[in-house]
């Protein structure tokens, strides 16, 4: 039997080809790949990932520029730090749902600060809230059913770093002047009051029947993802723009038919945070639905949104926003509410027949 050396230098070729894709990808991409390769990899995690990351001292190099500030560090749209938990926030930091309930996300800046401080929004702030869909309930997804909303695009920028580049800097309150010196932030500044802030918010318990980790590399939130929901057959899904309307401002959204809900009752979702690298708060609740609905903006934005309904609210706070938004009680109805352009709903997928 002859050796037919075209063909056999056309594999090799092949072969190369492919180890030298593999060794381009990143490290968290390979672990997704290796743990999870029937999973899509949603944009809001994969637009986070970047050859370089491989290199920890190359982002750590982008993250300070030796002035003493990050020239990375997601802080330019403060709107973003409340986030819908307002994990950033002190309210937050002391008892999630148990003290006062965190502001709303769409809260205008100078509205945050005087909520922040105490000052309870009053009734002509509440009905405006309301109105913005901020939460709402599972009927309110009919088709043909409107809501007032914003979906900006992400300006938390910070990318991953492999798990073992991560688990070597310090992530711990105790550690806080170790922390600004790696990232050559001063003690004083607000870049150093966002990490402190974000920090405490990751050490501080959750609610009843809450399991909560911050996940500091993308590994890792697989990890505790897929530990929470007890398989690897998993879908990932965010919430996607899939097609830019006329403005960036507020909007009233339509919702179209198609709802779809996803599998199981219980959720995983992890929401990114204000860091020098990619730091995603996780949390498992139980009795909880999730949903992806398609939304059509007035002004032809479309929207893939996932929407996430709590079904038992009975641990919560009585005094919590949404309870004062929707007018209910605890523990009567389930409340809903969409998860931001850059966090992870984790579901299991539903079994094939």
């Amino acid at each position: 039997m002859g050796f037919h050396l075209p063909f056999i230098f056309a594999i090799l070729s092949l072969a190369v080809v492919a180890l030298a894709n593999h060794a381009a990808q990143p490290a968290p991409q390979l672990y997704w790949n290796s743990v999870l390769p029937n999973t899509q990899m949603p944009r809001s995690i994969s637009e986070l990932l970047h050859p370089d990351s491989t290199n920890e001292e190359n982002i750590v190099n982008a993250v300070g520029n030796g002035k003493g500030k990050p020239e990375i560090f997601p802080l330019r749209n403060r709107n973003y730090v409340q986030s819908h938990y307002g994990v950033l926030n002190r309210n937050y930091v002391q008892s999630h749902y148990k003290k006062r309930p965190p502001p709303p996300e769409n809260i205008p800046f100078a509205n945050r600060k005087k909520y922040a401080l105490g000052s309870p929004p009053s009734d002509n702030q509440l009905l405006h809230y309301k109105e913005l869909a901020i939460f709402f309930f599972e009927k309110d997804m009919r088709p043909g059913a409107t809501m007032k909303f914003q979906f900006p695009r992400n300006s938390n920028t910070a990318t991953f770093l492999p798990r073992e580049s991560a688990q070597s800097i310090p992530f711990s309150s105790n550690k806080l002047p170790e922390i600004f010196n790696h990232f050559s932030v001063k003690p004083t500044s607000v870049e150093a009051k966002t990490i402190k802030q974000t920090i405490e918010a990751c050490e501080a318990p959750g609610i009843k029947g809450e399991e909560k980790y911050c996940a500091t590399s993308l590994e890792s939130m697989v990890d505790f993802s897929t530990s929470k929901l007890g398989t690897r057959n998993v879908e990932a899904i965010s919430t996607e723009v899939l097609e830019r309307g006329a403005t960036m401002s507020m909007h009233n959204y339509t919702t179209m038919p198609g709802l779809k809900k996803l599998a199981g009752d219980k959720v995983v979702v992890c929401h990114k945070q204000n860091y020098p690298y990619a730091v995603f708060f996780c949390h498992a609740i139980k009795q909880t639905a999730a949903y992806v609905l398609s939304l059509k903006g007035d002004d032809g934005e479309k929207v893939k949104a996932v929407t996430i309904c709590h079904l038992d609210t009975s641990e919560w706070n009585p005094e919590h926003f949404s309870f004062q938004i929707l007018k209910v009680k605890p523990g009567t109805v389930p409340i809903c509410h969409f998860i931001s352009t850059d966090a992870v709903a984790w579901v299991p997928k539903h079994k094939s027949a």
